[in-house]
């Protein structure tokens, strides 16, 4: 057994052994935080519903942290050498999270239990750092535990700091969340290694050996998943659909992804993994979507979401259209709809239209600042609402913001999902507008890659009258097809529903509970 003294410990000189324990105390902060985000992160793009990753990783997170204080009790006999094999320990585990996770995922249908030990297993070795990085800078220098606690707390605080403005707007944009988790694995072994460096003397020489040998090897498995971590993901993620993928790119809003099968010119966009579209029946839900609510005056068209350009065309097939505002959150998304080939021959490059100007902003917060009764016709083609970020765009709040914003006689329109699959959360959209003050006309079609899919007309005052006024022959919708489509089977009529609000955003649930169940 070892046995560390204060004066021993402190050869490198006590100020300077000291801020090396704080510089330590900083960076295992910022390692920790970073793999938390990953987790979350990853299981945000993987499997939606962001609000339930958050709070299962962080709640096993920090469960496993508090014990991993108390495992780290017999440790502090020798901090240093239990120090610098946690560092290398974490180093490889978080480093390889995303990547194990994802194979999980695509591989294995085992993501959650993965998930649950991967954030518990790292919980447990971040929380045994913090005491034994107390016990080491006591030794070094003599003080109250409350002073030595401030400091390294402060230390800690600022560390999660750090990796929390470093990870989506720094790791995730350059590196991606495997990359990233393993940069972050590479700075916890190197943690560990100028720790036993500067406190060699404090380790015997084969334990000292053992762990520099432990920590190179840890770095030269890291390097070499680095290596090859993207073809791993290209590999990993072709697994997960049937086509072949011709682009991605994960953003710090969402993944983002384009697949194509050529024997059938099927191009699909998938966001998060969510289908949004194919090219084989995409009409179908776009004409349903554009063209009841151009149906009067659209002078002034205003989009929320559509970062694609499909809806755009729609409503760009109307001569007399003076202006059109799309406002999408992800520059990436529009990016893609106005510069990949393949998408501008489907949108019908819209990007060149001069009628067509593009905000990337987050809607919701535009909305807010929008010019009250500017725009004849909204259209809301947004993605399902199954996150917390979504489904603030499917409240009373959002809602009340589009009815202020249409000019008098406006018509709003809704993507709200399958009547069919989450029934309940299709009828709690409409309950949710005319809870905001507007009328409504519920009406769906059959989309084949959807299923039963379903939206809303709503207006203020009166009910809006379905119909539609195209100005030339539409390929799927017509007036039959139309006034069929505003017949619902009595199994799938309005059921008891909630509002939405952004206190209580009852959709969520009926989102989550209809899918589930299917």
């Amino acid at each position: 057994m070892t046995t560390e003294s204060p004066a021993a410990v402190a050869a490198p000189g006590p100020r300077s052994a000291r801020a090396l324990v704080i510089f330590a105390t900083w960076a295992a902060a910022a390692c920790g935080f970073v793999y938390e985000l990953v987790l979350i992160a990853l299981g945000t793009y993987l499997y939606g519903n962001s609000v339930e990753q958050v709070s299962v990783v962080l709640g096993v997170f920090v469960a496993a942290m508090g014990a991993g204080s108390l495992v780290s009790k017999p440790l502090m006999r020798s901090p240093v050498a239990a120090l610098v094999a946690i560092e290398g320990t974490v180093a490889l585990v978080g480093g390889l999270s995303a990547l194990a996770l994802y194979a999980a995922f695509a591989w294995l249908d085992l993501y959650v239990p993965a998930m649950l030990a991967t954030a518990a297993l790292i919980g447990l070795l971040v929380g045994a750092e913090l005491p034994l990085l107390l016990t080491l800078v006591q030794r070094i220098r003599r003080e109250s535990a409350g002073r030595s606690a401030s400091d390294l707390l402060a230390a800690d605080y600022a560390g999660a700091l750090v990796a929390g403005l470093a990870f989506p707007f720094l790791l995730l944009p350059l590196f991606g969340q495997i990359q990233s988790a393993i940069a972050v694995g590479a700075l916890n072994a190197a943690v560990g290694l100028v720790l036993l460096a500067v406190f060699r003397n404090e380790v015997r020489r084969p334990a000292r050996v053992g762990l520099a040998v432990g920590l190179a090897l840890v770095l030269v498995a890291l390097g070499g998943t680095a290596a090859v971590a993207d073809r791993f993901q290209t590999t990993a993620r072709q697994a997960l659909y049937d086509d072949p993928i011709v682009f991605s790119e994960d953003t710090k809003y969402q993944s983002i992804v384009l697949t194509e099968a050529l024997r059938t010119d099927d191009l699909r966009l998938f966001l998060n993994g969510d289908l949004q579209f194919s090219s084989v029946d995409e009409r179908r839900y776009h004409e349903s979507l554009v063209h009841p609510a151009m149906a009067g005056r659209h002078d002034r068209v205003l989009i929320l979401g559509g970062g694609d350009g499909l809806a755009a065309r729609e409503v760009l097939r109307y001569p007399d259209v003076r202006g059109v505002t799309l406002v999408e959150l992800d520059p990436a998304m529009w990016r893609l709809a106005k510069e990949d080939p393949r998408l501008r021959a489907l949108n019908g490059n819209v990007a060149d239209d001069p009628r067509l100007s593009v905000v990337t902003e987050d809607a919701f917060s535009w909305l807010r600042k929008a010019t009250p009764a500017a725009w004849d016709v909204i259209i809301a083609d947004l993605p399902d609402p199954d996150d917390a970020a979504l489904a603030k765009m499917y409240s009373v709040e959002a809602y009340g913001m589009m009815r202020r914003a249409l000019t008098p006689g406006g018509r709003l329109v809704v993507q709200s999902g399958s009547p069919f699959f989450a029934q309940d959360a299709y009828w709690d959209v409409e309950a949710t507008l005319r809870a905001a003050g507007l009328a409504t006309v519920p009406y769906h079609v059959d989309v084949p890659s959807f299923g039963d899919w379903g939206f809303h007309l709503a207006a203020r005052g009166a009910p809006p009258a379905l119909t539609i006024d195209p100005p030339e022959r539409l390929s799927f919708l017509d007036p039959a097809v139309l006034g069929a489509a505003a017949v619902f089977p009595r199994d799938r009529g309005r059921t008891h529903v909630e509002p939405s609000t952004l206190d209580r955003p009852t959709i969520l649930e009926y989102q989550r509970k209809g899918w589930r169940d299917y």
